[in-house]
């Protein structure tokens, strides 16, 4: 009965549409790391990436309803939330970082400039891990805060947008990753979700943290 109401269908398709830049994102921040890695690296490095992101997406989505809790913690997750919506903006408006990864990912030659990634500054192998790793803490904590702040009224919805986000992450992620550069008003559409929802967490943190300050 949780999915029936208005406010829950709300919350259910903005949480889908959360799960679906987000993952794209984190798919192509893992690409652009593995890009300036030699081409017998890049599966490798990708694969570590998208298990990593799995993983810590299990983790924090089994700590969501205890992280949420944590006073000033929503206030913060909306404030890391616009960080990404900037970074994400950057990312859209810049283009070539972003088209290099989705080249990496998809293997396929997007602009058509007779190489993959051919523009992507070179790197070891231990670089691109430690860079992977660190974007997948962030970036997992940063949709699982997502959701769980879209969502926070609505617990099947809380519950779904979790699995999603660990489905799509698992399964989905580098073929999303291909699917924004390609219809890049689907980016538009999530950035803008995930803007309302950053300043909509900042605003009930707002309410938390003032109390207790």
């Amino acid at each position: 009965m949780d999915f029936i109401t208005p406010e829950a269908l709300t919350a259910l398709f903005g949480v889908i549409g959360i799960d679906l830049v987000l993952a794209g994102d984190n798919a192509i921040v893992i690409g652009m790391a593995a890009a300036g890695l030699p081409k017998d690296q890049r599966k490798k490095a990708i694969l570590i990436g998208v298990l990593a992101a799995t993983v810590l997406r299990i983790i924090f989505a089994l700590a969501a309803t205890k992280l949420m809790a944590i006073t000033g913690l929503t206030l913060a997750g909306g404030a890391l939330l616009l960080w990404v919506c900037w970074k994400m903006w950057r990312e859209l408006h810049s283009g070539h970082a972003a088209q290099d990864a989705a080249e990496v990912l998809t293997e396929s030659d997007l602009n058509h400039d007779g190489g993959i990634a051919k523009g992507a500054q070179r790197k070891s192998f231990a670089q691109a891990a430690w860079q992977i790793v660190v974007a997948d803490v962030s970036m997992s904590l940063d949709n699982v805060l997502a959701v769980a702040g879209a969502a926070k009224e609505h617990p099947g919805v809380l519950v779904f947008g979790l699995a999603l986000s660990i489905a799509l992450m698992g399964l989905a992620a580098s073929f999303i990753a291909g699917l924004l550069q390609k219809h890049r008003w689907i980016a538009f559409v999530g950035l803008a979700i995930i803007l309302y929802v950053a300043l909509h967490m900042m605003y009930e943190g707002a309410f938390e943290v003032l109390p207790v300050v």
